[in-house]
């Protein structure tokens, strides 16, 4: 019989909590979840290589480890730095990692658009989440922001270069994902952006997934351009017979009518299982899936606003407050001359008037 691999103590934000050898400080804080968890542009746990980029989600070790109590002299990235036994890290604690993360935010936004008015991604943007936390109200930033040439990606695809934040999980995705990428970041520093270089559309059988996981409003659905809002759009679970891929989606529909496919995502924003581009663009019937129900959104969420799921019905108490049943003491229809409902305004020539509700049968 094998021994079991002994797990190593972090505390995280004076959480303590075990975890196996290898695990980073990012994963070990999501394992505690709520605040605790540091935020993550560019890391995707699906996609081998994915972190270490956009720098969001610093943390401060004040605690090596048990062995080696000594603190780290900088702040390090949680997606990229394993845990070791006994050690502790400040995240929300520390007042050196928020005014750094506030430092990242303003950063990312040196060249951002003000386009969340008219960005699809508006109301699922990681971006917007975290400039709402740790963004300031106006920029120091005096120059003339980076533009970049218009280059269209095929029929399914659109790419705003402008928004986009060089977090690389479209290139892992496709690289790791269709084995046929065609795209990838071209040039270095202020001049990188996502290209095909010879203006190739992307048509592979999965690049459709570049979409989800992209946390900005860099990629979007073509198919889903501007057509309307997600926070008046209803997510549902459903299902469909694919030969191609799990055909396990997220539709968000608008009464009857499916504006958008997507794939269903994890608290944390990744997606569960990879969906195919048939899927996704073509199969936009609610009578070509099966509905299983409303999907599981955070209540923080602004896509969650009307979408009441699991509420509990609040108890009657006045009756136990006023030792009885309350009295209905007056009808408003019945002692008011103006909203009378047999009256219909419809009817009426020109504007209403007092006169018009009087003599009406009462």
């Amino acid at each position: 019989m094998s021994e079991q691999t002994p797990k190593f103590k972090v505390t995280i934000d004076n959480i303590t909590v075990e975890v196996a050898p290898g695990t980073t400080i990012l994963n070990a804080a999501r394992m505690i979840g709520g605040d605790v968890t540091p935020p993550a542009m560019c890391y995707y746990s699906k996609l081998e290589g994915s972190g270490g980029k956009c720098r969001t989600c610093l943390v401060e070790v004040s605690k090596g480890s048990e062995k080696d109590p000594r603190p780290m002299p900088k702040l390090v990235a949680s997606c990229r730095t394993t845990v070791m036994d006994g050690m502790e890290v400040k995240n929300i604690t520390s007042d050196k990692v928020l005014d750094a993360r506030k430092g990242v935010v303003e950063m990312l936004l040196v060249n951002h658009p003000l386009d969340c008015p008219v960005c699809d991604q508006a109301g699922e943007c990681h971006l917007q989440d975290l400039s709402y936390e740790h963004g300031a109200s106006t920029t120091r930033y005096e120059f003339d922001r980076r533009t970049f040439e218009k280059e269209d990606l095929g029929d399914y695809i659109s790419l705003h270069m402008t928004r986009c934040i060089l977090c690389y999980r479209c290139v892992y995705t496709a690289e790791q994902l269709t084995q046929k990428r065609e795209h990838g970041v071209l040039d270095r520093g202020d001049h990188a952006a996502i290209s095909t270089l010879l203006g190739k559309s992307l048509d592979n059988e999965f690049i459709g997934n570049v979409i989800d996981v992209c946390p900005v409003g860099a990629l979007t659905d073509k198919t889903f351009r501007f057509k309307n809002r997600v926070w008046f759009t209803k997510p549902v679970d459903a299902h469909c017979d694919c030969k191609t891929c799990g055909g396990k989606a997220r539709l968000w529909m608008r009464g009857d009518e499916v504006f958008r496919v997507t794939a269903r995502k994890d608290q944390w924003g990744e997606v569960e299982e990879w969906i195919c581009n048939d899927c996704r663009f073509h199969k936009k019937s609610a009578k070509d899936w099966v509905i299983e129900g409303p999907s599981k959104i955070s209540r923080h969420s602004v896509i969650s606003q009307g979408h009441y799921v699991g509420v509990k019905k609040q108890p009657v108490l006045i009756d136990k407050v006023i030792g009885k049943d309350p009295k209905m003491l007056l009808d408003i229809h019945s002692v008011s001359d103006v909203n009378r409902p047999e009256v219909e305004l419809s009817k009426i020539a020109g504007p209403a008037h007092s006169d018009d509700f009087k003599n009406t049968g009462k």
